[in-house]
């Protein structure tokens, strides 16, 4: 039997407070209905709604519902993220966090008051799947509100490999290659690209960079870096030295700028500091100017116009520690440790040089003079730069002090002077090469010309193996300059030999002049030939006359 409320509502309420009146029978007709009754209906909902209004206030005192913080929406956490170690649970102002309680995996984390807010310490966090849980608690009937989580903590950065890359010239495009697997995005040089589903990845860049790190990321924010070992090969140089007063003169341009037109050379080497320590252009270094080095013999901007034009390149020769004007000016100024010393404090005497003749190159005032000089002509647009003297004199050692050599070895130092050097100009994208005598390939103490450590900074050594300057014997020939094929092929070899674990390339200095025995076309061409055997296809052409054997190049 149901409870016919209606009916009970219209009885009496002497019949309700009876004992003997039960319920009223199921079907039974309706009674009048008092005018009172209705008040009783009014007082049961009033006590509902206050019920219902009481719940509702407890409920707001306890504030809105939490939100979580500072985590990724996918809950993925890497090592960066964790390494901060934190994150917020947030509400409503005022202490409507209070008794919130937060977990992870059933264990509870650290937290802390902020503001309003919860801070929330991960703690050591293992790599894997973990759930979090932030209760919050609640009144009557709405109970606790709960935030479930599921976080994935990976902390294993991508592995990231990249290939060695190689381009040719500074203004060709180059790719970068590699692989990074587990990696979602890579970036180099400022360009983007989602590696490939093995983890293979390529980025075409517009041309190489000075310097370039590429960054593996994955979903979790891990990141892989390793720098991009770029090697910048100098296309094949094939030219003709042309020293600062010889470009000045119509008669001794023209000849070697129609060699460039008639494509028999690609480039012309122009001095900018000569064996007299004379700088060709207009020189704004400070040193070059105040001890008197500048001539300007040459527009440098103009010059290089010129080549460009014609289509080759420009190769700037500086001959370093061979410098007679700034030993000279220097030793009378009082800034004797830039020459090299004798072990008493003299001058040292440069034999057929002249004493004053070689500065110092353990000075960091002289190196910084060559770097400078170096950096400036690369700016104006040389393409390349080609230390000349860029050793220390001729003699024993015993006979010879370098203030500020300490401990460093004299091969050592030098090579240093290049590298920084190399640094320098690469800034404004042009090669560095090196010239070294040919004795220096198995003897690397008789100058401090390490022809390994000099290979390893810069991107080519120009061997000057003219036939004249070998002694009768050399690497079996009994007379090199009778023979010129002979003692190119043979000595080229050993250079190459002893660069082949370097990026370096050889270019040699092929002889166009005569020196004991006449040289003309054949001369010079039998000297190319022997390169060529060797694999060398460029060259560099030395005549201090500027004066060529246009016949020998074909």
């Amino acid at each position: 039997m149901r409870l016919d409320w209606k009916n009970w509502l219209r009885s009496s309420p002497t019949s309700r407070s009876s004992g003997s009146v039960s319920a009223p029978a199921v079907g039974a007709s309706p009674a009048g209905f008092p005018r009172r009754r209705p008040v009783i209906l009014v007082c049961v909902l009033l006590a509902l709604v206050l019920a219902i209004g009481g719940t509702l206030s407890l409920r707001a005192a306890h504030g809105t519902t939490p939100s979580v913080v500072g985590l990724p929406s996918d809950g993925k956490l890497g090592a960066q993220l964790l390494r901060t170690g934190e994150f917020e649970v947030t509400g409503a102002e005022g202490d409507a966090l209070k008794g919130t309680k937060v977990t992870l995996d059933g264990e509870p984390l650290r937290t802390r008051a902020v503001h309003g807010s919860l801070s929330v310490g991960l703690g050591d966090i293992k790599d894997g799947t973990h759930e979090l849980r932030v209760t919050h608690p609640g009144s009557w009937p709405a109970g606790d509100t709960e935030i479930v989580r599921k976080l994935t903590v990976d902390t294993e950065a991508p592995r990231l490999k990249v290939a060695d890359t190689t381009a040719d010239g500074f203004r060709e495009p180059v790719t970068v290659r590699g692989t990074a697997a587990g990696a979602r995005k890579i970036s180099v040089a400022g360009r983007t690209t989602r590696p490939a589903k093995d983890g293979a990845f390529a980025v075409r860049l517009p041309r190489p960079p000075g310097r370039t790190t590429v960054t593996a990321t994955d979903a979790a924010g891990n990141t892989a870096r390793r720098d991009a070992e770029l090697t910048v090969h100098r296309p094949t140089l094939r030219a003709a030295h042309v020293s600062a007063q010889g470009w000045a003169s119509d008669a001794l341009r023209g000849p070697v700028m129609k060699m460039l037109k008639q494509k028999k050379i690609n480039a012309v080497q122009l001095d900018i500091k000569d064996e007299l320590g004379e700088i060709g252009y207009a020189s704004k270094v400070p040193l070059a100017k105040s001890v008197g080095a500048v001539k300007g013999y040459y527009d440098a901007k103009k010059a290089i116009k010129e080549i460009h034009a014609a289509g080759g390149t420009v190769v700037g020769r500086i001959v370093a520690f061979r410098d007679p004007i700034l030993a000279t000016t220097s030793w009378k100024s009082g800034h004797r440790d830039r020459v090299v010393r004798t072990p008493g404090g003299g001058a040292y005497n440069g034999g057929s040089y002249g004493q004053l003749s070689f500065t110092n190159f353990a000075n960091k005032e002289v190196r910084r003079y060559n770097i400078d000089l170096a950096a400036e002509a690369a700016k104006l647009g040389f393409d390349d730069i080609l230390y000349d003297y860029i050793r220390r004199p001729d003699g024993p050692m015993t006979k010879m002090s370098f203030p500020g050599l300490g401990d460093t070895t004299p091969e050592r130092s030098v090579a240093d002077v290049v590298g920084e050097t190399r640094a320098a100009v690469r800034e404004h994208d042009a090669f560095l090469g090196v010239s070294v005598f040919g004795i220096a390939v198995d003897r690397p103490k008789e100058i401090a010309q390490d022809v390994g450590l000099l290979a390893q900074e810069s991107d080519y050594i120009a061997p000057m193996i003219y036939p004249s300057h070998w002694a009768k014997g050399e690497y079996g020939v009994s007379d090199p300059n009778s023979h010129p094929y002979p003692i190119t092929k043979r000595s080229l070899a050993a250079f190459a030999k002893k660069t082949r674990h370097t990026d370096a390339q050889i270019v040699p200095w092929i002889q166009d002049f005569s020196l004991g025995v006449p040289y003309g076309d054949k001369e010079v061409r039998a000297q190319l030939d022997a390169a060529r055997s060797d694999g060398i296809k460029g060259f560099l052409l030395w005549n201090p006359g500027v004066r060529y054997h246009e016949g020998a190049l074909g």
